[in-house]
């Protein structure tokens, strides 16, 4: 499955420098290992796409309900492809 998603500047950067290896985001998409992230910088002050992108592909899903996690967020691990 691919999953095309708004990323904010200040989480989208480290992305792209490979520098963040995860993802937070609320489970409402049924996310899953093996799935792919297309993740799309979004300026929240113009509201409107950058034009840049990275695509990651899920390795691990950590589902919350455990560590401090509410139970609608999944930490998924994230390499590059």
């Amino acid at each position: 499955m691919i999953h095309c998603l708004k990323t904010w500047p200040k989480y989208f950067i480290p992305l792209l420098f490979n520098a963040k290896s995860f993802e937070i985001r609320k489970n409402d998409r049924g996310f899953k290992t093996g799935d792919y992230l297309v993740l799309q910088e979004w300026d929240p002050k113009t509201e409107k796409y950058t034009g840049q992108m990275v695509t990651r592909q899920v390795t691990y899903i950590f589902d919350g309900g455990e560590f401090g996690v509410p139970d609608d967020l999944v930490v998924m691990a994230l390499i590059m492809v």
